[in-house]
């Protein structure tokens, strides 16, 4: 039913070109917000149903974070990501909600603030909401890492005692996992706390410096053969 707003016409002008491409970018940012808004009152409807209907409080909620990844075409263990982030833009960070629907924001960047700021109480996040979003005009020009690196600032500002508890938290949740990659090769992650990770990458490149066949010396490059 979107076939006649998304045509493109192969004699149009660069400049056109540019238009559209811009066009769309703002059309996926008021989509996301409008999904964050139909994600949210669908939790709100489905949790009222599930009252009405007498269901435990303990049991109420399963499969809808499943339900909402399937709807999304998306993984099924990303459905809570995506009910979490909906809920929160909707319900405690109405200035970041109204970036994305304006398009000064895209989904990801309004999810690195919902990230960043998820250890805050509800007092403290709707502070940074509004410092950061109720002027939108600021975020002009502003890239990801911007994004993250002011929500963080931030809220460490506003409770730094927060984030040392979350960061304490996160390091219990250290992990090494693999996943494949092309060739007949694998992916090998770790995750654990900043200093132990700076200290494990020095010693591999070390050791790949010494022993390693020239592939470590990629200028410019934080790939590393060893």
């Amino acid at each position: 039913m979107f076939d006649g707003l998304f045509g493109i016409d192969p004699g149009a002008s660069e400049e056109d070109l540019r238009m559209l491409v811009e066009r769309c970018e703002q059309l996926k940012s008021k989509a996301a917000a409008a999904q964050a808004r139909a994600t949210a009152l669908w939790a709100a409807k489905h949790a009222a149903a599930e009252q009405a209907a007498g269901i435990p409080q303990k049991r109420r909620g399963k499969g809808l974070a499943s339900e909402i990844a399937l709807a999304r075409r998306d993984a099924p263990v990303k459905g809570n990501t995506h009910l979490g982030v909906a809920k929160a833009l909707v319900l405690e960070m109405p200035y970041t909600l109204a970036a994305l629907q304006a398009g000064a924001l895209s989904e990801y960047r309004a999810t690195l603030i919902v990230r960043e700021s998820a250890c805050l109480s509800l007092a403290h996040r709707r502070q940074l909401d509004a410092e950061m979003c109720a002027d939108m005009r600021r975020l002009t020009g502003w890239g990801d890492s911007r994004v993250a690196g002011e929500a963080k600032q931030i809220t460490a500002r506003l409770d730094a005692a927060a984030v040392v508890e979350r960061n304490n938290r996160a390091a219990g949740a250290r992990c090494v996992t693999t996943r494949p990659a092309p060739n007949g090769m694998v992916y090998v992650t770790f995750l654990m706390p900043l200093s132990q990770g700076i200290g494990m990458y020095a010693a591999l490149q070390r050791a790949a410096t010494v022993t390693g066949d020239g592939r470590s010396a990629r200028a410019g490059d934080d790939r590393h053969g060893l």
